[in-house]
């Protein structure tokens, strides 16, 4: 049976020079683990890999002092699926989360999402499947999607960008196979907004361009930034203000008739929970954004995702943040809208294979045994480094 026997982790930074409505990235980092196992394979141990998504800073000091110690504390047995081949990521969540009050979730689910992720890569691994196969056949899923929508992020603002700069990366995108693009709003004045809006417009049509106001609005500029969008017919307009604002956002729904946005910085069952109680959100037209890794990993987001069902949402309404290979699986097994995707940003751990390819707004899914970030040569050193 399959053993931990070491877990070690650092942090790289994944800054940029970029900015949305409320940070820049300047000194933007990220927490990264190896779990080293005690299967063989080609003369070297297996080891599952894992890393923070963007947007929330690293969480090591949680990792070494409180989570990856009860994990090599715990009995081996309890880690293991119930047939013992394998590591099972949902008996190892109460185990990673145990003495911690409810409540609080921040940064703490960010550091048990980065080993969630490291135990789903060593689970599929061991049983040298890719992940979103191992989460079909483990999790009676059926099978997967064999491609996945994604869609780019960017039109940040940044020192010096021009509307055709602007243009130019939304060009960029369409060139590299999206067929969707996003951009950034409420970093400007209402009016200036407008302005970048519509010279996107020029380059994407409306139904393929969603903004994101990164929760900076009040109710009153929420307002008045969706009655000038609406005439646009935008994918959707995300996240426009607090987000647990609940009722700013429910009032928002009662007014602005296009797809709505949100969830990407809500990180637990109850937070998803309390949006679908009080935020107004629309299960024929809205999406749910939340990312799997800042919300105590993809054992979680399978309870989320089962709750989500409950209430009459289809999965193909959860876009995750996040932008990388392991929610690419993630949306394949659980058959979700979609995937986001940040083109050059957000490096080494951001973004695909490298070699993957885009075409039509889609993605196909790889055969490589687990997530596949030994695909992501520039990532797969720094992630080696931790324990060889």
């Amino acid at each position: 049976m399959p053993r931990i026997i070491a877990i070690h982790e650092g942090t790289i930074p994944i800054s940029s020079s970029i900015a949305n409505a409320y940070i820049d990235f300047g000194r933007m980092d990220c927490s990264i683990v190896a779990i080293v196992s005690d299967v063989i394979r080609n003369g070297r141990p297996l080891t599952g890999y894992g890393f923070s998504s963007n947007g929330r800073y690293s969480a090591g000091e949680i990792i070494r002092r409180r989570i990856a110690p009860r994990l090599l504390e715990a009995d081996p047995d309890s880690l293991l699926t119930d047939d013992g081949v394998t590591f099972d990521p949902v008996k190892a969540l109460p185990v990673m989360t145990g003495d911690e009050k409810p409540g609080g979730h921040g940064e703490r689910s960010v550091a048990v999402g980065v080993l969630d992720m490291a135990l789903h890569d060593l689970a599929a691994k061991i049983e040298d499947k890719p992940l979103y196969r191992w989460l079909c056949d483990r999790h009676a899923l059926g099978e997967p999607d064999g491609s996945v929508f994604v869609y780019a992020a960017g039109g940040y603002y940044a020192p010096g960008r021009t509307l055709k700069d602007l243009q130019a990366e939304m060009r960029r995108f369409l060139g590299l196979g999206y067929t969707t693009v996003k951009m950034k709003i409420g970093g400007a004045s209402l009016r200036e907004d407008l302005r970048r809006v519509e010279a996107v417009l020029d380059v994407v049509d409306g139904a393929h361009l969603a903004v994101d106001a990164n929760g900076r609005f009040d109710l009153a500029t929420a307002l008045a930034y969706g009655a000038a969008l609406e005439p646009y017919g935008l994918a959707w307009y995300e996240e426009p203000g607090d987000p647990l604002d609940h009722a700013l956002h429910a009032t928002l729904s009662e007014q602005y008739p296009g797809p709505l946005a949100t969830g990407e910085n809500l990180f637990s069952l109850p937070d998803a929970r309390n949006l679908l109680r009080y935020a107004g959100m629309r299960p024929d037209r809205d999406l749910i954004q939340i990312d799997p890794v800042l919300s105590y990993g993809l054992a979680e987001y399978l309870r989320i995702q089962a709750m989500l069902q409950r209430h009459g949402w289809s999965a193909r309404r959860c876009i995750p943040h996040g932008g990388h290979q392991f929610a690419l699986h993630i949306a394949a097994a659980l058959k979700l809208g979609g995937n986001e995707s940040y083109p050059g940003e957000f490096e080494p751990t951001g973004g695909f294979a490298d070699n993957a390819t885009i075409e039509n707004g889609h993605l196909r899914l790889p055969d490589h045994p687990g997530i596949g970030l030994e695909n992501k040569a520039k990532l797969h050193q720094i992630l080696q480094s931790l324990h060889t």
